[in-house]
């Protein structure tokens, strides 16, 4: 599955989930004294919700979410810490010893934007004419 571009928007850090499935969304992010990631938002198929809201104070985030009802992921090379059920977990070093899974989070840039929106949309379809 991809992601489809980033629009700045109210000053929020938005996730649109574009698909026809039921969506699980982690986060990735450093605060002024180290990573966290949190866990799990359920975004309904064509919705938004609000990840962390009001301006933001760092350039990358990190996401990771999994379509629940078609399988499959999104998701990156940047590895940080999540669990099975709701989790704000600090740091991202030693996940797996520490009682974690090892979970690849992909990076937004926000150029140190206020505000960003994420789209998650379906990957496209053989035959549309795009690739």
């Amino acid at each position: 599955m991809t992601f489809l571009g980033v629009a700045p928007a109210a000053a929020d850090l938005r996730l649109c989930n574009k698909t026809e499935s039921q969506v699980g969304v982690a986060i990735g992010y450093r605060d002024k004294t180290e990573w966290s990631t949190e866990g799990w938002w359920n975004l309904p198929a064509k919705t938004c919700e609000t990840l962390i809201p009001g301006h933001l104070s760092s350039r990358y985030y990190y996401v990771y979410a999994i379509d629940y009802d078609q399988g499959g992921e999104w998701g990156g090379r940047a590895f940080m810490c999540t669990r099975e059920k709701e989790f704000t977990i600090r740091g991202i070093a030693d996940c797996i010893a520490r009682g974690y899974e090892r979970t690849g989070f992909f990076e937004i840039d926000t150029g140190e934007q206020r505000s960003w929106t994420v789209q998650l949309t379906e990957p496209v379809q053989q035959g549309t004419g795009s690739r």
